[in-house]
């Protein structure tokens, strides 16, 4: 499920002051909340030799270092500080993230931060305020989704800090889940482009899925490839199923624009599309045998959610067949992907657009 970008937050108020659009207090939270996840992580060895550490953990724990050197050495991501120490922080989420969009728009409401530009949520360190964000937004009209995320990334600013943790929020996940957060996390330490969600998004997630399927073919157990195979067929079949419903509110948002009297015309072909997918969510979890997974997402399913879902689908398929024209070769795709960087962000979109999802793999 999609991850959190509170990026750069001491190196970037540090750098370039507190400019953009959140106060003071935001600011705050955001470094202390930081400190304090830096602050609690201890180097995997120390974990992995205290006698007081869970067996269960330990095993997690070296499981992690091997996925680690793995995107080191297969899929020539950065080999830096991160992910090689580990933080219990007690809860059971790192962030709660907050979107927001109108009631008749797929678009999401932005906000501005330094280096990071501008990014459809903010991140709270604690749940609480993130609702109390929350709230505020829904009185000014909008509608809101509050979620919690396992991980985010510094983007390699912390690095020199111990870099990103390793934590109790996603450590337990099965082992092709692990492999693609990491693999995710780190992507966004290669490539990313201020002010651009969906293009940072997307090609991370391109590389968590092409990236954990290698995982798996080298490393992986049958079990634990024929477990991934469940959890990745579900995911796909909900994307797909979450994507017809985005297509069908685009649709009823763009014909009835202006008109006042046509509000109610349109307040209901979007509660009849949401019952639709309600529907068919139900036919979908039938087939799953009861899988529940998605029922919290589906329960507060409305457009903020669905937009900040899209950030994380839209362009993969594009930057999947760019690894393949590149010939699967990582070096060279993330130059691709650099080079693509460069140009305005509307041509950016239209060239992985263009490509063909039909040669791309899947993972």
């Amino acid at each position: 499920m999609p991850l959190a970008r509170l990026t750069a937050m001491i190196a970037g108020t540090l750098l370039l002051g507190l400019s953009g659009c959140a106060s003071l207090g935001y600011y705050w939270q955001s470094v202390h909340g930081h400190l304090n996840l830096m602050n609690a992580a201890r180097p995997v060895d120390d974990w992995l030799q205290d006698a007081d550490t869970p067996e269960k953990l330990k095993a997690r724990l070296a499981l992690s270092q091997q996925i680690r050197r793995f995107a080191v050495s297969e899929l020539s991501l950065p080999d830096n500080a991160s992910y090689q120490r580990y933080a219990d922080l007690k809860r059971k989420a790192v962030v709660w993230n907050v979107s927001a969009a109108p009631e008749f728009s797929l678009t999401l409401k932005t906000w501005c931060f330094p280096v990071t530009g501008c990014v459809g949520y903010k991140g709270y360190f604690d749940e609480a305020e993130a609702r109390a964000e929350a709230d505020q937004l829904s009185a000014e009209g909008l509608e809101v989704s509050v979620y919690g995320v396992p991980a985010y990334s510094t983007l390699g600013w912390m690095n020199w800090a111990g870099g990103d943790p390793l934590l109790n929020t996603f450590i337990t996940y099965p082992e092709g889940e692990l492999a693609r957060l990491i693999f995710h996390e780190l992507a966004h330490q290669v490539v990313y482009v201020a002010d651009d969600m969906a293009f940072n998004e997307s090609f991370a997630t391109a590389v968590e899925r092409l990236g954990s399927a290698r995982w798996l073919a080298r490393h992986g157990s049958a079990a634990t490839r024929e477990e991934y195979a469940r959890f990745s067929g579900r995911r796909q079949q909900f994307r797909s199923l979450t994507l017809g419903l985005r297509r069908e509110l685009s649709e009823i948002y763009e014909s009835n624009t202006a008109p006042a009297h046509d509000r109610l015309a349109q307040v209901a072909m979007k509660t009849i599309a949401l019952q639709t997918f309600h529907q068919r969510y139900a036919e979908l979890k039938a087939a799953w045998g009861g899988y529940a997974g998605y029922d919290p997402w589906v329960a507060r399913t409305n457009n903020a959610s669905l937009a900040a879902l899209a950030a994380y689908d839209d362009l993969v398929p594009g930057f999947e067949a760019l690894f393949v024209r590149e010939g699967s070769h990582w070096p060279r795709f993330y130059d691709a992907v650099r080079k693509l960087a460069t140009l305005p962000k509307a041509q950016r979109h239209q060239a992985l657009t263009d490509n063909n999802p039909k040669e791309t793999p899947h993972g």
